[in-house]
Formats: C-alpha cells, structure tokens, sequence
C-alpha cells in the first residue's frame, strides 16, 4: 500500500471516530445532564402535585392512589447508587412507568420527555410492570375461594341474574408483529394481537385473567388452552355447590355459572345465548343474559379509556406486551378497589394456582355435558319468565 493510501486511510478512520460514532461514546447525553432541572419529573410532576385533578389526569392515579402504589411497589423496583452515577429513583421510575401506560407514546417520546435514555425508559416500564402484578396479586386478583364466589353471586343477583359468577369475554390487545413470528398472532380483525381473556364481577373488578394467548385463537379456544379453562373443566375452582333458584323449588338445584358470547362453548357452568332469530322464553333469556354480560364488555372499555396504551399499537415483543396488559389489569382493581376497607380477599391465593395439581382431575363426557348444558340453560329460560324470575323491564325490550 502507497505512503498516501495509508494517509488517506487514517484520515477517514479518524473522521468517522470524530463525528460518526460521537453520540454513542458518549456516557450520558449533554440534553440528559438537566434531568433534574428540566426533566417532567423534576419540574412539571412537582408543579402538578399543587394541583390533584391535573396529576390524576396526567398519571391516571390522583396523589393518595400514586403514594400508596409507590409504598408497595418501591421496595421491588429500587436500584443502588454507584460511583459512577445516581440510580433513578423509585418515585420517578414509576412515573415514567405510569405515562407510558397512561399515554401509549414511544419510549423515545417518554425519554426525551424525562430525559433519559429511550433503552432506560423500555427497561423501567417493563421491570415497573411486572412489580406493579406481583406486589399487588394477593391483595386485588387473588383467586375467589368458595365464599368469595358466593359473594360475587350475590352482586350478580342484584342484576337479576342469580347463581351467576361471572362474566367472561376476550380481548384482542393489538401489538406490532414479533420477527418470524409467522401468523400465530394474526387475529380474524386484520392485525397481530395478543388475547386477554378476563372474568368480570358486578363491580367491573377483573377476577380471574388469562393474558398471552395468540391472536389467532378463538375466545373458545383461549379458555380450553388456560388455566381457568382446565381448572373450570376439572372441578377444581372451589364453585359452591348447586342452590336453589329464588322461588323456584320446583326446578331444583341450579349451578353456578359463567355468562358469555356465542364465542364461547355452551357448557354446564357456562352459559351462551341461543343462536340466530328467537321470541318467546328463548328471546327473554339472552336478553337477561346480555343485559349481565356486558358488565365485561364495560370493563374493558373502562380499561381502554383509562389506560390509552391500549390505544396504540404496542410496539413491544410479546413478552413486555403481556406484562403491560397484568399492569393495566392489576391498576384497574386497584383504583376501583375501595381503599378505606380490605383488599379483595386475604387469602393471599396466587392467581397461577388453578394449574396446579390438575393432571389427575377426572373429566366429564362431552356428549353428556353437552346435554347437561343445555337442560341448565332451558331451566334458566323458564325462570326468567315465571312469576318469581320475571323483572319489570325484560317484555318492553
């Protein structure tokens, strides 16, 4: 090689050192140095704490519900201080946390927003996400004992739906398609989604969930794959026994049941509308019926509306995607729990634990649910149009 080959060479080698790879040699960016002067964290979140309504409108949580998170979750998401630099405060990582949820903007927009880095911002929102489900499971998603499903069955009965435990639906929560991923989470909308498939009270409150499944699987096939379907199936959720219906001895003991769509299969403790055009008793009892279900379908639009993230396309691998929708879920019964008493349950139940210890459950016939399914739900349709299941309101619709 030439004597001015070998300049030239050095020269460019130095220029691209100089100028092409100058911001990622740098530890942090001279725009990040003012975190704690012009960071929103440091000036527009304190200015926001003179003013109750606008911090709940800029976290979704007003200052009592933002302490009291912080007070469980800080422990968990704490980090220690080096020579080198600050950690990030409990506080400000929830924060950031927060907005993302609140907001669905890119992490690049929150990062320049609180100026830190955009891999900072992913790495909080996903560590603060997973703190935020598993410091909060036992208190506000704990799995319903049996009391606690007589509880819920009570709420349901104010609806004029007895011996009902909930209502069940799925919801496709829209994500960017995952590299080679193929069409596994290509849902019948049109889009790349995973599912969450929840079973609401009459509170709006999430009791049980099931988050992760593909997109391309059906509400049906969601609950035959989790964990609540097997242990549904099985016998093992610890549903009370068979009672009888408000004034109706003559029909006998009465399961309890699970309202849904016709998405879903029509089992025993599962009932779905009749399908196609129908009058009569039959019209009456999927009024009754949708008239209860949509206690699910408000819980997610209240979900949605809270939470905006829901909003966007989540731009997150599969695995940040369902820790985002625990967090969202886990947040929604916190703010709807009322604080002033105690938690959902305190039995202190994991909500995995319907999966464990099922392999040897027997399992009933599929021809003889099937027709057991159906006696339940013709017995439900005679109720509601005797004398002592009939409301007001069910002949004006």
């Amino acid at each position: 090689m030439s004597r001015m080959r070998k300049l030239a060479l050095v020269l460019a080698l130095d220029a691209d050192e100089d100028g092409g790879n100058e911001h990622s040699r740098l530890w942090v960016h001279d725009i990040n140095r003012g975190r704690q002067h012009y960071g929103a964290f440091h000036s527009l979140v304190q200015e926001l704490r003179f003013d109750n309504a606008r911090f709940a409108a800029y976290f979704r949580l007003d200052k009592c519900q933002f302490e009291a998170l912080l007070r469980v979750v800080a422990p968990t998401i704490s980090k220690q201080n080096t020579i080198m630099r600050q950690a990030i405060s409990p506080e400000e990582r929830l924060s950031i946390c927060l907005r993302y949820l609140a907001t669905g903007d890119s992490f690049r927009s929150i990062a320049f927003s609180f100026r830190v880095g955009a891999s900072t911002v992913a790495g909080i929102v996903q560590q603060v996400c997973s703190a935020i489900w598993d410091c909060l499971l036992a208190d506000y998603m704990p799995v319903p004992d049996t009391s606690d499903w007589r509880k819920i069955a009570m709420g349901f009965q104010k609806l004029a739906f007895p011996n009902c435990l909930g209502a069940m639906d799925g919801k496709h929560v829209v994500i960017e398609a995952p590299p080679s991923s193929g069409s596994v989470y290509y849902n019948y909308k049109g889009t790349f989604s995973i599912v969450l498939l929840a079973v609401v009270d009459a509170r709006y409150c999430f009791r049980l969930v099931d988050i992760g499944a593909y997109g391309r699987n059906s509400d049906g096939g969601t609950l035959s794959a989790s964990a609540f379907g097997t242990a549904l199936r099985q016998n093992t959720l610890g549903i009370p026994e068979d009672s009888i219906l408000p004034g109706a001895e003559h029909l006998g003991p009465m399961p309890h049941v699970f309202l849904a769509d016709e998405a879903f299969p029509l089992r025993r403790n599962i009932m779905r509308p009749y399908p196609g055009y129908n009058t009569g008793e039959k019209k009456v009892f999927n009024t009754r019926l949708c008239h209860v279900r949509r206690m699910v379908e408000c819980a997610f639009g209240i979900l949605a509306s809270q939470w905006r993230v829901y909003r966007r396309v989540l731009c997150v691998s599969p695995e940040v995607a369902e820790n985002v929708v625990k967090a969202t879920c886990m947040l929604h019964n916190f703010i709807r729990w009322d604080t002033r008493t105690a938690p959902m349950s305190s039995t202190g139940t994991s909500a995995t634990e319907p999966s464990q210890g099922l392999q040897n459950a027997p399992r009933l016939g599929t021809n003889n649910a099937g027709r057991e399914a159906v006696a339940v739900r013709e017995k439900f349709a005679q109720y509601f149009i005797s004398e002592a299941g009939r409301v007001h309101w069910q002949d004006n619709i």
